[in-house]
């Protein structure tokens, strides 16, 4: 299960860099669960051609993650405006200073 959320979250941050033929059939295959064979007939294309396609488009995704960081960025963001949330009566101000230089040194890294 882990995987398919992977999966979906490569794409939602990264799919739009797919070309428009790997998008529909990378989005049919996760999003849509098609099998090789349903993805093969819809597409005319062999399910060998199908499987090639998938792994070269989670290959691609993957590749985006590690040159970009998008979402290890976001993840990061997001712990941080969690442990502000849910720790803002006992910081003080300095650490809560610390923590907004923090989610700032994050988002200069997406520039």
């Amino acid at each position: 299960m882990d995987q398919i959320v992977e999966k979906g979250l490569l794409y939602d941050y990264y799919g739009k860099l797919l070309t428009k033929r790997q998008q529909q059939i990378y989005e049919d295959a996760v999003s849509n669960d098609l099998s090789l064979s349903e993805l093969a007939d819809a597409y005319e294309i062999s399910r060998q051609g199908v499987h090639d396609l998938l792994r070269r488009c989670d290959r691609t995704l993957a590749e985006y993650e590690d040159t970009l960081g998008c979402i290890k960025r976001d993840r990061e963001i997001i712990q941080l405006a969690d442990r502000l949330k849910s720790d803002a009566d006992a910081l003080t101000p300095s650490e809560i200073g610390r923590i907004a230089d923090e989610i700032k040194r994050c988002m200069k890294e997406e520039s």
